[in-house]
């Protein structure tokens, strides 16, 4: 038997089959268009386009592994957080779904706080703009007429899920970041639906993510050549199915993700917030488990921005950084180009290069982002440390983790080992086959959520602990007096 993980990702989908003991056996991507923004702070996405490229990437994989996926048993699913796809009675899409990185709602997170005053208590997190449920109060105050036909709000991969299964069904991970859940409980709360005038009856039915939510339509498993039934799994959301993926599901394992955005991920025993610290205190997508994220809004997208801006290649950029580094340099870069919210919850934060001279060159700037981010990700560590969480195993995930020098900042900067996996994907879409195995078979997580392979390990440069240290205080005294500059 084989089981299928689908991961949906703002620029496109990617599924992935594994085998019985969780060996990858043939993945498939299909590129989704481009989120829009049609005003600044905005983000916006058509949720047909999860859709078609959903259906694209498993029908390539139908041709490129079609015994395989005719094997398929169980299915998972993980997806990009937040999103608020709205849909009426008759399952229409009312308007393009509002993205996680979409800031517009900032004055109705106050609203919202004002309105409840227990909702961080409940909720587990702060109001931010990136949760589903701002975002909901924002239709109701500029969209009346929308917001008055909704119907049901689903999550993006829960989109997915209705196409694939006819169900409308949550999971506890995602269900986490709408603001809508009792996090402790694991239940929806029905005082924070209250607070944007919904109730239980706009909402999906929960399970937790290694727990069955359907079965695949009989349409779509002929289309694909699969010959019984598949089961589909609850699922995760995205950072919680890398954790499925990467096997950190014990207490104080934990990952750096080093992708468009910046995540440090710990799993938790038990539902440990800190929302004075923009911690984010969600639910695992296995049962009885939580754990706790601080996320940078863009880390290599901050890279990508100066290469776009000098004209280069972002990877040649990294590696000139690398060949001239001695320590730490002049200049220092504040990550806030999309706003940030680990530990600053400020949408409208904006980035800043500061120290430049003449000898501000590319590679210079280039290691002033990585040493941005090294920083940022120093700041989560803080305020995890600040709830009272150690991380005791720490693996580095994401695009940025192939730069020898990206790791070694961070690793010195947070005085801590950090592991590289040999080379494969264990990202959201082998997370949620692990789910779909789990689901479909009935097995421990436990036993199917393992670690893989370690290739290296990055450990501290002691030599420089001190030196980044006092960088690291300068960059902290930076944000507080360039956001009274710009009041």
């Amino acid at each position: 038997m084989t089981y299928l993980g689908i991961d949906v990702g703002t620029s496109g989908v990617k599924a992935i089959l594994i085998d019985e003991a969780g060996k990858a056996l043939g993945e498939a991507t299909a590129a989704a268009t481009e989120p829009v923004r049609p005003k600044p702070g905005w983000s916006e996405q058509n949720p047909a386009d999860w859709w078609s490229a959903t259906l694209s990437a498993v029908d390539k994989l139908s041709k490129s592994h079609p015994a395989e996926l005719a094997a398929v048993r169980g299915l998972g699913l993980s997806g990009h957080m937040h999103g608020a796809t709205l849909l009426d009675k008759n399952d229409a899409v009312l308007r393009p779904a509002i993205l996680w990185n979409d800031g517009r709602s900032s004055a109705e997170c106050a609203e919202m706080e004002t309105a409840c005053p227990q909702l961080r208590s409940i909720a587990g997190n702060i109001a931010m703009p990136g949760f589903t449920a701002p975002k909901i109060a924002w239709v109701r105050k500029h969209e009346p007429e929308i917001y008055a036909k909704i119907a049901k709000v689903l999550l993006p991969k829960d989109y997915v899920r209705l196409l694939l299964t006819g169900e409308y069904v949550s999971e506890m991970s995602d269900a986490a970041g709408t603001l809508w859940l009792d996090v402790a409980k694991r239940d929806w709360s029905d005082v924070l639906l209250a607070v944007t005038g919904l109730n239980r009856s706009h909402m999906p039915s929960l399970v937790e993510g290694s727990a069955p939510s359907g079965t695949l339509k009989p349409e779509l498993a002929a289309r694909w050549g699969m010959t019984g039934k598949v089961v589909v799994a609850g699922g995760a959301g995205d950072n919680a199915a890398s954790a499925c993926g990467i096997g950190a599901i014990r207490p104080g394992e934990g990952f750096v993700s080093i992708g468009t955005s910046g995540v440090l991920f710990v799993s938790n025993d038990r539902f440990r917030p800190n929302t004075e610290g923009a911690v984010h205190a969600f639910c695992h997508a296995i049962p009885n488990t939580w754990h706790q994220m601080g996320v940078i809004l863009s880390a290599t997208d901050s890279l990508n921005w100066l290469a776009k801006v000098m004209g280069q290649d972002a990877a040649k950029l990294s590696g000139d950084a690398e060949a001239q580094f001695k320590g730490p340099g002049e200049e220092i870069f504040l990550p806030y180009l999309s706003g940030e919210r680990t530990p600053h919850n400020n949408a409208n934060a904006r980035g800043s290069f500061v120290g430049l001279s003449h000898l501000s060159d590319p590679a210079h700037l280039a290691q002033a982002v990585m040493e941005g981010i090294a920083f940022a990700f120093r700041d989560s560590q803080q305020v995890l440390s600040d709830a009272g969480t150690k991380i005791d195993r720490l693996l580095a995930v994401g695009g940025g983790s192939r730069s020898a020098l990206w790791l070694k900042l961070i690793a010195t900067n947070l005085n801590m080992e950090i592991a590289l996996p040999h080379d494969g994907d264990f990202g959201g879409a082998f997370g949620a086959a692990r789910l779909g195995l789990c689901a479909a078979t009935g097995a421990d997580p436990a036993s199917v959520m393992t670690m893989p392979a370690i290739k290296t390990v990055i450990a501290p440069d002691k030599s420089l602990i001190a030196a980044y240290s006092d960088q690291y205080a300068r960059y902290r005294a930076l944000y507080p007096a360039i956001e009274e500059a710009r009041q």
